[in-house]
C-alpha cells in the first residue's frame, strides 16, 4: 500500500511540475483573492485584521475545490482511470498517494498565502507552533475529503459544479475551527486554539480513515 501511495504522489507531483498550474494558475489566483478581501476591508481595518483568519482559510478552499479538480480531471481521458483500476494498484495506497501530492500542492499554497497575508493584511505572524500545528492537521482533513469526494464526482459530466456542492458542507467544520486556530494565534493566545486544533486532527483521521476504507468502492463506481 505505501508503496502504491509513493509511486501515485510521485506521478500527481511530475505532473504538476511539468504543467506549471500551480505555479501560473493557483498562486496568481489565490493571491489576487486576498487583494480583492484587502481592497473590499481597506476602509476599515479593524475588521481587516479581525477577518484575517477567515480570509485565509476562505483562500485556501477556493485554492483546494480547482486543486482537487484539477487532480482527478488529469485522468479523466483516455481510458487512464480504466488502466488505474487494471493496474492491481492498492486502492487504499492510490487514495494515500492521491491526498499526499494534494496535501503537498496545498502545503506550499498556504506557505505563499501566509507571505500574502504579511504583505497586504500587515500582520505579525505569533504563535507558530499553533500556526504549523493547525495548517498540517486542517491540509490533512482538506486533502483527505477533497480526494475522496473528488473521486466520487470525477465520473459525472457536472463535476465542476458538483464538488463545491459535496465539499463545502463535509469543510466547515475543519475551517470553522483553523480560523478560529489562527484567530488565537495572531492574538498571542495560542492556548485557546489548541482545542480546535485538536477538533481538526479529529476530522482529518475520520477523513482519511474513511478513505481508505471506501476509495476502491468509489472508484469503480465513478
Amino acid at each position: 500500500m505505501w508503496r502504491d501511495a509513493v509511486l501515485v504522489a510521485g506521478k500527481d507531483l511530475r505532473l504538476e511540475v511539468r504543467s506549471r498550474v500551480a505555479t501560473n494558475q493557483l498562486a496568481p489566483f489565490a493571491l489576487l483573492v486576498l487583494v480583492l478581501f484587502a481592497f473590499a476591508l481597506d476602509p476599515d481595518r479593524g475588521i481587516l485584521e479581525r477577518a484575517t483568519a477567515g480570509l485565509y482559510w476562505i483562500a485556501v478552499l477556493f485554492c483546494a475545490v480547482l486543486a482537487v479538480e484539477r487532480s482527478f480531471s488529469v485522468e479523466s481521458g483516455d481510458g487512464v482511470r480504466d488502466a488505474l483500476r487494471l493496474s492491481g494498484i492498492d486502492p487504499a495506497g492510490f487514495f494515500l498517494g492521491k491526498v499526499a501530492a494534494l496535501a503537498a500542492l496545498l502545503l506550499a499554497l498556504e506557505v505563499l498565502l501566509l507571505g500574502g497575508v504579511v504583505l497586504f493584511y500587515d500582520r505579525e505572524l505569533a504563535g507558530w507552533p499553533l500556526l504549523v500545528a493547525t495548517t498540517l492537521a486542517a491540509t490533512a482533513a482538506i486533502a483527505g475529503a477533497g480526494t475522496l469526494y473528488g473521486v466520487l464526482a470525477a465520473g459525472l459530466r457536472v463535476r465542476e459544479t458538483l464538488l463545491p456542492l459535496l465539499l463545502l458542507p463535509v469543510l466547515a467544520p475543519v475551517l470553522i475551527g483553523a480560523t478560529r486556530a489562527y484567530e488565537a494565534a495572531f492574538a498571542g493566545t495560542s492556548s485557546e486554539g489548541w482545542p480546535w486544533t485538536g477538533l481538526i486532527t479529529v476530522f482529518a483521521v475520520v477523513y482519511l480513515a474513511v478513505g481508505s476504507l471506501a476509495f476502491g468502492t468509489l472508484m469503480e463506481e465513478s
